[in-house]
């Protein structure tokens, strides 16, 4: 269907149109679908039923792309809700958990800042003081880690960590088990020994 017989009658409407249409055509589909989904979640305005979100089956989510038919987590849960369910503490851990939503339910591994502030405010969490920081940190902490073009991403000791929230010991101790170990050098006896020369 052309644009002029969608949107005939309507100049305004036509010309959105050609506009997001000019745009969106020179990103990438994965890029397209992120600015969908965030101008509609800006602008609250319901995208409809994903067709590739998973189909409910005996209680669990099948993704349809999964030719093995492996098991997904259910992915209605509203960013709100999953966040009360986690009971963060920290700000860090705040942004692991929507760092988290967004690899889980929006489909979106790599990310900026800036969306993970959109999502805390979709939320209604407490405003970050300072985004930045707080992602930061949180790589610091292995949370997240380095994604291509300056973004980030969830790390595979974050996944574990959120997956164990809100059970704090369960949740520590994936990380702890998910860090290198150190290994420890003998020290020779002669090493620390001085010579008397």
């Amino acid at each position: 269907m052309s644009a002029n017989s969608e949107f005939a009658g309507s100049d305004s409407i036509k010309t959105a149109h050609d506009t997001v249409y000019d745009v969106l055509s020179s990103l990438s589909n994965l890029e397209q679908k992120r600015v969908l989904k965030s101008v509609s979640i800006l602008l609250g305005i319901d995208s409809g039923p994903d067709k590739d979100a998973p189909v409910r089956a005996n209680g669990l989510y099948i993704a349809k792309d999964n030719p093995r038919g492996d098991f997904s987590m259910e992915r209605t849960l509203s960013p709100k809700s999953f966040l009360l369910d986690k009971n963060p503490q920290t700000d860090v851990e705040r942004v692991a958990c929507l760092a988290f939503y967004l690899t889980h339910y929006r489909d979106i591994p790599y990310f900026k800042t800036f969306e993970i502030s959109e999502l805390n405010t979709e939320a209604a969490q407490q405003k970050l003081s300072n985004p930045s920081n707080s992602v930061n940190n949180a790589m610091k902490m292995g949370y997240l880690v380095a994604a291509p073009e300056g973004q980030k991403q969830l790390s595979a000791a974050g996944e574990l960590f959120v997956r164990s929230l809100p059970d704090r010991d369960a949740a520590k101790a994936a990380m702890q088990n998910a860090r290198p170990r150190k290994t420890l050098r003998k020290k020779t006896g002669n090493a620390s020994r001085k010579t008397n020369e």
